[in-house]
């Protein structure tokens, strides 16, 4: 696996969390709380568990301990802290897959479950791609919530990440060309 491909992902992962705090910025404390039906119920408590998950991988995959209180419960119950956490994490992302090589994307990771009941080893291309593609998950899931509050986060389509840089990269206004989000 490319290296680089992680580095578009974890740009495309803080742009998008960046976006999707600022559209939930819109609704009111209540709003956000509303049991919507989704696995995690409410838009916090799926924003924190996005939070839980890359604190989980990112502890695996560096060392670093981050705080948490466990699967399926809220890290932070206030909407500023969780913000600002997340988007550190975020940060930390973009920063760790900077170290990554095609050396240690090859080998494989052992690691206990959360719950400490299960070990398993799986290659590390494989969790850093399932670190992303998870994040991609819920995020789709709370702009489906937000669809339904009437908010549009806009185009998330990850071609269209602005000031992409790199050596195949190519800079993107919000909105490519003029384009809606229904041309696209």
């Amino acid at each position: 696996m490319d290296p680089e491909l992680y580095r578009a992902l974890a740009r495309y992962n803080s742009w998008m969390t960046g976006r999707l705090y600022e559209t939930c910025a819109e609704l009111s404390d209540a709003q956000r709380r509303e049991d919507r039906g989704a696995f995690f119920k409410s838009i916090h408590s799926t924003l924190n568990h996005i939070l839980f998950a890359d604190s989980v991988w990112m502890n695996r995959f560096t060392g670093r301990s981050y705080a948490h209180r466990g699967m399926g419960v809220d890290i932070h119950d206030d909407f500023d802290a969780l913000r600002q956490a997340h988007l550190a994490i975020t940060d930390e992302i973009s920063n760790w897959v900077e170290t990554l090589d095609v050396e240690w994307l090859a080998g494989d990771l052992t690691w206990t479950s959360s719950d400490g009941k299960r070990t398993s080893t799986r290659p590390r291309w494989l969790l850093v791609s399932h670190l992303f593609n998870h994040q991609t998950h819920h995020r789709g899931q709370i702009t489906t919530m937000l669809s339904q509050c009437g908010l549009d986060i806009g185009v998330t389509d990850l071609p269209f990440v602005p000031e992409q840089t790199g050596a195949h990269t190519t800079k993107f206004a919000d909105t490519p060309n003029g384009q809606s989000a229904a041309d696209i």
